[in-house]
């Protein structure tokens, strides 16, 4: 009895020691990761492992896993504009690794790859690059700007071999003094402009007293020369003019009930002929 028990001990220890060689044996990447092996005897593997489970040497081989998804970052930089103006900006940056050289990047960086080359890289890219603009052109030029940092910056850190999949300016504002400088420019250019308002309805304005003064004196003319032609002819049809319009106000006014027609009423003040 005894020694059957101590068979099957045996063989529980021998299930459990194959369970634990095997876990040894045997390593997981998940999804977005990938693995790179060192070697004891030969160092890091040029190889890269993919996705999945697989084998290696116990106590000789040991497996470093990478993440490969891009990552944000916020790069923020205070740095001087062509004109010495001081810019605070701030870059958002989305990297990953070049997967084919993670053994290279490992040998060289490390897994902590990305905050040893991006804040130093996007740092030197954007006082590289704003040094070359205008306070002013940062904000005219703003789209220009922002893809001249991100060639520069992809062209840099490919020599890391790091991949910018996404470069953009989040934030970009100046010292008070300019702000005020910038904020009194844009009240005198209102100014201006509303001056230029002014002055152009003043000319309307003349002008258009001109044309009624030209439209007023032909009226005249014309009117002599009719009086001249029909004598008192025309008078008899401004009389006439001028009652209904005297008759119409009469009509509509609230201090008025009634309208006059005695004899000793003349409600077209002299403008009766008879």
């Amino acid at each position: 009895m005894a020694e059957k028990l101590l068979q099957n001990v045996s063989r529980l220890g021998g299930v459990v020691a194959i369970a634990a060689a095997t876990e040894m044996c045997l390593f997981n990447v998940d999804g977005g990761q990938r693995a790179v092996i060192f070697d004891r005897f030969q160092g890091v593997k040029e190889a890269v492992v993919g996705e999945g489970t697989h084998f290696m040497i116990p106590i000789v081989q040991k497996p470093i896993i990478i993440d490969v998804r891009a990552r944000p970052r916020t790069i923020n930089s205070i740095t001087g504009t062509k004109d010495l103006q001081m810019a605070n900006i701030s870059l958002r940056v989305l990297s990953r690794p070049l997967e084919s050289e993670l053994p290279r990047i490992y040998q060289e960086l490390g897994t902590d790859f990305d905050d040893r080359v991006l804040p130093s890289l996007g740092n030197e890219v954007l006082k590289a690059v704003v040094a070359k603009y205008n306070a002013e052109e940062l904000l005219s030029k703003r789209e220009s700007v922002s893809t001249r940092i991100r060639d520069e910056l992809t062209h840099r850190a490919k020599q890391f071999h790091l991949i910018m999949d996404d470069v953009s300016i989040t934030h970009l504002t100046f010292g008070h003094e300019f702000t005020k400088a910038i904020e009194n420019k844009q009240v005198a250019q209102q100014e201006a402009e509303r001056q230029v308002y002014v002055v152009a309805l003043s000319d309307q304005e003349r002008l258009a007293a001109i044309i009624r003064a030209e439209g007023e004196a032909e009226a005249a003319e014309l009117i002599s020369a009719a009086l001249k032609e029909s004598g008192i002819g025309l008078i008899e049809v401004r009389r006439i003019d001028t009652a209904k319009e005297i008759a119409l106000t009469l009509a509509t006014s609230r201090n008025i009930t009634y309208l006059p027609t005695g004899g000793g009423s003349n409600m077209l003040l002299g403008l009766n002929t008879a």
